[in-house]
């Protein structure tokens, strides 16, 4: 199935939309963004041995016990490669977002929160479907017009129901609005208005908590860049935002970011992506796809609602640790499981 992807530009690209976003006080580089759901939708047998919740206290979202991660530990175990099946645990451990792209959801939404639900935890979701995504790159596509993807919004409101879900809402969806040529200019307004009407249908359910995507620090540098793009797509309705999705950058500048954001938006907490950024991004390399596949990278801090800091709801692996971001560097096709990677990933984790 289709990967869920957010790939950046060449640089020479980037130089000319960074220009073109002055006004707004934006700065667009490379970041990246990436998730599947494939073959992760369920709860039940088949997964890797002993994969169990984490305490409720430390972290209220569910652990899949079936996903790519957890049957890698079993295929490891089964082959004898302990040493390798304890690395990937790290990650089976661990409760991971998923990513909701098929054109029909209803029924796959169900499923997760419904196996989530009789853990007692949270179901952790990503909506990335909207019309016109990626900007034409990895992850291009999503839904063919507005008005399917307000009918694909309504199968996860009533694949969610009154059960406890936490949803990430378009991640790129904002940013790509600064990049110019990115979405075309006449569907602007009507991304706008489908991220508004996707917070404001999922804040009508019960127990959802639910997050716009800001990007990262690294790619719309002045926090002030996106004081009107969030407003406009309804952050007063939703919980929060969300920083890094599916990229490397670093906790700590994350955290400082996020802090310049909320006042401007009315002190909204939000949520980091530490699924990857273990060691934060890779510099000075001249590569332009440093947001794709990049070596030596590790997990990052591990899920969890305690993070010290009164603004930041959550930590949260919100890109799947061990996906490919895209075909670079010996990669598979974005959204499939990379065991090479994944034991990299894990490999140099050293907190855990």
């Amino acid at each position: 199935m289709y990967g869920s992807y957010d790939r950046r530009l060449p640089r020479a690209a980037r130089a000319r939309r960074i220009a073109s976003v002055a006004a707004v006080g934006a700065t667009l580089l490379l970041a990246g963004c990436s998730s599947s759901s494939d073959d992760n939708s369920g709860g039940g047998s088949g997964g890797g041995s002993a994969i169990g919740q984490r305490p409720k206290s430390e972290s209220p979202y569910w652990v899949n016990p079936s996903g790519s991660a957890a049957k890698q530990v079993s295929a490891y175990e089964r082959d004898g490669r302990s040493g390798d099946a304890k690395l990937i645990k790290k990650i089976a451990s661990r409760p991971v977002a998923d990513w909701i792209t098929r054109p029909e959801p209803r029924a796959e939404v169900e499923r997760l929160t419904k196996s989530a639900d009789k853990a007692d935890r949270s179901a952790l979701l990503v909506l990335y479907n909207l019309p016109h995504r990626d900007c034409g790159q990895y992850s291009q596509g999503g839904a063919k017009s507005a008005d399917t993807y307000r009918a694909w919004l309504d199968n996860i409101v009533k694949g969610i129901g009154d059960r406890s879900a936490t949803v990430v809402v378009e991640p790129d969806a904002i940013p790509h609005l600064l990049a110019e040529g990115c979405t075309p200019q006449e569907f602007h307004e009507e991304r706008y208005q489908l991220l508004n009407e996707a917070v404001s249908k999922l804040k009508q359910l019960p127990g959802t908590k639910v997050y716009l995507d800001g990007g990262n620090p690294d790619w719309v540098r002045d926090p002030g860049g996106l004081v009107e793009p969030l407003n406009r797509a309804g952050i007063a309705k939703a919980d929060g935002f969300a920083l890094n999705v599916s990229n490397y950058q670093t906790t700590a500048s994350n955290r400082a970011y996020g802090n310049k954001v909320s006042p401007m938006v009315g002190n909204k907490p939000f949520v980091i992506d530490t699924s990857r950024n273990g060691n934060g991004p890779v510099e000075g390399t001249g590569d332009e796809q440093t947001w794709c596949n990049p070596p030596g990278r590790a997990l990052g801090e591990t899920p969890t609602t305690k993070t010290g800091d009164k603004r930041v709801d959550a930590y949260l692996w919100i890109k799947r640790p061990g996906e490919s971001d895209g075909e670079c560097k010996g990669g598979p096709k974005a959204g499939q499981w990379w065991p090479k990677y994944a034991l990299g990933l894990a490999r140099n984790a050293e907190r855990y």
